[in-house]
């Protein structure tokens, strides 16, 4: 199949699956977030203690399984790794960090947008303003090395960890956390759920879905093909949040979102700009961690600390806005992915840039 058609019907189920399960219980203008998500899963785990935002989601561990299922039957799952984990670790918790400062990942933002919440637009723009810094370090030299080829049974260390979380979440143990109110509290059916997951891990596998990536490739090559996913996703769920009265215009009173214009653009910016550095969105890196990408699945656990801290730490954001915490947090990271953007560009492109200045 003509892999831009994939694209755009991927976009479009997922587009429709985000509204479904927003109608069967998820969160308003949360059908899928992958930040919020493994935000809640951190919490199941007891990994923080912010009692609204607990439940053991079973969408990222369908996100991850759906992947590894579908690269084993089509033979793209290989294990490999070895680039630069402890930096992609790092590049994965301020990624977290800045996504639950502005209260959503990239594929929320484009679903809160669909669902009528102008905020998303400021976090928009502060998203492409960060890939566009994080791709003049790329277009410099940055490079967080090569990945190697592994053992096969490195590759399922994380698909295993996914079917951990999912047994958790059907046994419910003792030592797992629920939300009893607020967002943890809000969820879909268990098996719906999981069966969503599932399909978006296998769609996203198959069409390299990624916020980030479809931007970049924008800013890079021109090329729009992996735009038109999220424009399919964006135009889907609109249509549907149309038809099912879901749709509400405006800045104040959205659901799970704050009006902060600032820190709503420098959230996403953050997120923006370690996502390029990481070669991927939240989402990417749940399907790449199912190939048997281990890099990803360092990242998937930076990112599983970050919400961890943000929560421990007062640093995510609420419907009444951002905290002091939040905001030097935010500043913290955009400094950190500024080292590390510098440190990581090649000697030779360095060298190259001392000779021109001596010259």
């Amino acid at each position: 199949m003509d892999q831009k058609k994939v694209v755009i019907a991927a976009g479009s189920i997922v587009g429709a699956l985000s509204v479904a399960l927003m109608f069967l219980g998820n969160p308003p203008n949360m059908g899928i977030c992958v930040a919020c998500f493994i935000r809640d899963i951190a919490g199941a785990l007891g990994l923080h203690r912010a009692e609204i935002v607990q439940y053991m989601r079973p969408e990222i561990p369908g996100f991850i399984l759906g992947a590894f299922i579908i690269s084993l039957i089509s033979g793209e799952f290989y294990a490999r790794g070895g680039s630069s984990p402890l930096t992609r670790f790092i590049l994965g918790f301020f990624v977290m960090i800045g996504s639950l400062v502005f209260l959503g990942c990239p594929l929320r933002m484009v679903l809160r947008l669909a669902a009528g919440d102008w905020n998303a637009i400021i976090g928009i723009l502060g998203f492409i303003v960060g890939i566009w810094v994080g791709l003049y370090f790329l277009r410099n030299g940055f490079s967080l090395g090569r990945s190697y080829k592994m053992d096969r049974g490195n590759g399922y260390i994380m698909p295993g960890i996914a079917i951990v979380f999912l047994i958790f979440g059907i046994i419910s143990p003792a030592f797992i956390f629920h939300s009893v109110e607020g967002p943890g509290s809000m969820n879909a059916p268990f098996i719906a759920a999981l069966l969503a997951g599932l399909i978006v891990g296998a769609l996203a596998q198959r069409s390299r879905l990624c916020m980030a990536g479809s931007i970049r490739d924008i800013f890079l090559i021109g090329d729009f093909h992996l735009f038109k996913g999220f424009a399919s996703i964006f135009i889907v769920a609109l249509v549907l949040n149309i038809v099912l009265g879901k749709f509400n215009p405006g800045f104040v009173g959205q659901p799970v979102a704050h009006n902060d214009f600032i820190w709503n653009f420098l959230g996403m910016f953050l997120t923006g700009y370690g996502a390029v550095l990481l070669g991927g969105c939240p989402l990417r890196q749940c399907i790449l961690s199912g190939e048997g990408d281990t890099d990803a699945a360092v990242t998937f656990m930076g990112m599983l600390v970050g919400a961890a801290f943000s929560h421990n730490f007062a640093i995510a954001a609420s419907p009444k806005g951002v905290g002091p915490n939040g905001k030097i947090a935010v500043i913290v990271g955009i400094i950190v992915l500024t080292v590390i953007a510098y440190l990581n560009i090649s000697k030779s492109v360095k060298q190259n840039e001392e000779v021109n200045v001596n010259a």
